[in-house]
């Protein structure tokens, strides 16, 4: 369970802030968007195959964008 303790004079939209950091933090939020609703074990499994080449297009273009940079050097 969290607490956050607030304090006399404490600005409630810093502590707030703080709440929401934490809880994005605990990964809270992505855990209630995955449960909102029922997905498919072929729908999940189809969008982790998608994800992951994007992720490997990504990591190609980072890595070309470093070499390059090296390169200017």
């Amino acid at each position: 369970m969290i607490t956050i303790k607030i304090r006399n004079g404490q600005d409630p939209n810093k502590v707030f802030q703080k709440l929401k950091n934490i809880l994005i933090n605990e990964g809270l939020f992505e855990e209630l968007k995955k449960r909102k609703s029922f997905v498919k074990a072929s729908k999940k499994k189809r969008l982790k195959r998608e994800n992951a080449a994007k992720q490997r297009i990504k990591d190609f273009r980072k890595l070309v964008r470093k070499a390059e940079q090296e390169d200017q050097y």
